[in-house]
């Protein structure tokens, strides 16, 4: 007999973003904004959901590890999370735990604890022992592919919506452009909103060097991803002379980056991907380690995750915001002033709606 937490099926749905439009950063070009996402139902008829970001990467790929993951995922406890991830990481092993398998396992593990704190009625981050707290958000996009004026009517929306800090991507090939864009944006927002740069890894340390340089006389708040994100060696190179703040984190599936740079001397802020480390159990892992050397944590991209869990963690310096999921889902994220409140709901506190998903 299944005990009421038993997960009688995992299932998987495609969605769009109604927002979807081409975009480039220094070293992707995304034709649109799309998603997978996850649904657990349980014996006790419960159902939790998750999301991925998936953009249009090996959906074959994706499509055959989802379907060896909802066979894996039958007739085991939703609650026993942390068996769940040592026997799927025992399972992958031999074609390697990271990558697609760690989203998978992300995926699976998110919709568990939507279902888990759905059973209980109980929204997550109380689960978890936090409090509801605003927490502070910024506004990102800033895209290379945007022209000036779609650039700057972005910047202007965010501080018209009570946004204080805004992100935009740098790593151009025309030289003077990333300067120039950075001027614009400060111009546009004014000298009390915070700005942030993201070169997703596309620099070499010279570059991005001279431009956090120049980035200081505009007042940037933090420069994210500025090289690859490998380059342990490279990123102290920068904290020592680049007078900026940097960031990083999303690319990692383990804690290992996070120990090679703090070793460094040569991080300031920690952006764990909740998907790719692959559950919320290591991005909490992730997390207490970064407040155990005085390190913030600032999360790469989920923010309808992000802002629960931060709830719960010592050192929330803030959220990234995008807009992407809003009108797929049924309760939209509370933002207000620069700040977003966790949903009161159980679980993460909203569902998609069925007309947004079309199955995987």
């Amino acid at each position: 007999m299944p005990s009421p937490t038993t997960i009688r099926e995992l299932r998987c749905f495609r969605a769009r973003s109604t927002l979807s439009q081409p975009i480039a950063d220094a070293t992707h070009v995304i034709p649109a904004i799309e998603f997978v996402v996850g649904e657990v139902e349980l014996a006790n008829g419960v159902v939790g959901q998750s999301y991925l970001l998936a953009f249009h990467y090996s959906p074959q790929a994706l499509r055959g590890v989802l379907r060896d993951l909802a066979a894996f995922a039958r007739g085991r406890d939703a609650t026993a999370t942390q068996a769940f991830i040592r026997d799927w990481n025992r399972e992958t092993e031999y074609f390697g735990q990271e990558g697609l398998q760690r989203w998978a396992l992300g995926l699976a593990n998110v919709a568990m604890w939507d279902a888990h704190a759905r059973t209980l009625d109980a929204p997550i981050w109380r689960l978890l022992g936090g409090d509801a707290r605003a927490i502070p958000v910024y506004g990102s996009g800033g895209w290379l592919s945007y022209s000036d004026a779609e650039l700057l009517d972005e910047v202007r929306g965010y501080v018209k919506r009570g946004f204080t800090a805004v992100k935009l991507k740098v790593g151009a090939p025309e030289p003077g452009r990333d300067l120039a864009r950075m001027r614009r944006v400060r111009e546009a927002v004014g000298p009390q909103v915070r700005i942030m740069i993201d070169a997703n890894q596309g620099l070499r340390v010279p570059d991005a060097l001279a431009l956090a340089r120049a980035g200081r006389d505009l007042g940037i708040d933090w420069f994210e991803e500025p090289i690859d994100h490998r380059d342990f060696d490279g990123y102290a190179t920068l904290r020592a002379g680049a007078g900026v703040a940097l960031a990083m984190g999303e690319r990692e599936y383990d804690l290992v980056p996070l120990r090679e740079l703090v070793a460094r001397n040569a991080l300031d802020l920690w952006q764990p991907d909740l998907l790719r480390l692959g559950s919320v159990e290591a991005w909490r892992e992730s997390a207490a380690y970064a407040a155990a050397h005085s390190i913030p944590v600032l999360p790469h991209y989920y923010r309808d995750y992000d802002v629960p869990l931060l709830c719960t963690v010592s050192h929330p310096h803030g959220a990234e915001s995008f807009d992407w999921i809003d009108a797929l889902i049924d309760t939209p994220l509370r933002i207000e002033g620069g700040h977003a409140w966790p949903r009161e709901g159980p679980g993460w506190g909203f569902r998609f709606v069925a007309s947004a998903l079309t199955p995987l």
